[in-house]
């Protein structure tokens, strides 16, 4: 079971991918962010207000989000900074650089991860961890090539840089998150984190558009495809903690499964974007996975 919610989430996970592609073309990222942020903030208010007053029920249907300490409000804030700093650059980055380029550069996240347990909490690698990060730059660096052939730039182009900066922030988010879900409950970081978006995302807006003069904000367009972002992130985070709930579940494989989704993201964005080279980029989406696969199973 654990293994099909683990592919679940990562379908899920690709059609948010292609979500994110089709709110911000041509139109005003932060905004699309807000929005977004703010329909998963409402699908949490039910579980939470309801497990004050209702809270057998909500456990009997595995919704109860418990108290929690103002310190571990503090943690779940944190995790919300470097989330959101993440979003701002990958959003920002997917509205100017083709989603076939974006999904493999987002790929690569498992290896900055590892790279940062390295680091941080001193991991010795395996030699098919190092062959798995090996295998990964190696298609990492012909991924640049393609994008060359599009007049894309990975030295000079600066939504590369966006893409892999929030795609650095983002491994530092789920090193965090090693380090957090031991402390607080997984529902309860899930939904306050989900609200704290919202707050930190208010003055953000305001700064970065109600600061511009009107002929230089980019107009907002609202599309249906906004709110459907913070759905299927909040549908495909449940079947993920889900699955990790279950006794005899492994972490390294569901995490692998799950990076499949950009998968579905490359898939269904090449179809519906038209975008070029889909057979070279394609071949090196699948050398990053493998890397990744390898990294995973070497876990």
């Amino acid at each position: 079971m654990w293994v099909l919610l683990a592919l679940l989430s990562a379908f899920l996970l690709g059609i948010y991918d292609v979500l994110k592609k089709i709110s911000v073309n041509n139109n005003a990222v932060m905004m699309v962010l807000l929005f977004s942020t703010l329909t998963g903030a409402l699908l949490f208010v039910p579980p939470v207000v309801g497990s004050v007053f209702f809270p057998n029920f909500f456990q009997s249907i595995n919704l109860y989000v418990p108290t929690i300490s103002v310190h571990e409000h503090l943690l779940i804030l944190v995790k919300t900074l470097l989330v959101l700093s993440s979003w701002i650059l990958t959003f920002t980055a997917m509205k100017h650089l083709p989603i076939t380029i974006v999904t493999p550069i987002r790929a690569t996240g498992p290896i900055w991860t590892l790279i940062g347990a390295i680091l941080i909490f001193n991991e010795q690698l395996n030699l098919m961890q190092w062959l798995g990060i090996l295998t990964t730059l190696i298609f990492f660096y012909l991924l640049s090539t393609a994008g060359k052939l599009e007049g894309i730039n990975f030295r000079k182009n600066a939504w590369v840089f966006f893409i892999i900066g929030g795609t650095l922030l983002g491994a530092a988010s789920g090193l965090y998150d090693k380090f957090i879900i031991r402390k607080i409950d997984r529902l309860a970081v899930q939904a306050w984190f989900s609200f704290y978006q919202v707050i930190v995302m208010l003055p953000i807006v305001a700064l970065f558009r109600w600061t511009k003069p009107p002929r230089k904000r980019t107009p907002f367009s609202w599309r249906w495809s906004i709110p459907a972002i913070g759905l299927f992130l909040v549908l495909a985070d449940f079947a993920y903690f889900y699955a990790l709930s279950y006794e005899g579940s492994m972490i390294a494989v569901i995490s692998a499964l799950r990076r499949g989704g950009v998968l579905v993201a490359f898939a269904m964005g090449a179809l519906l974007f038209h975008e070029r080279n889909i057979r070279q980029k394609g071949i090196y989406l699948a050398g990053i996975l493998a890397g990744i696969l390898l990294i995973s199973f070497g876990s």
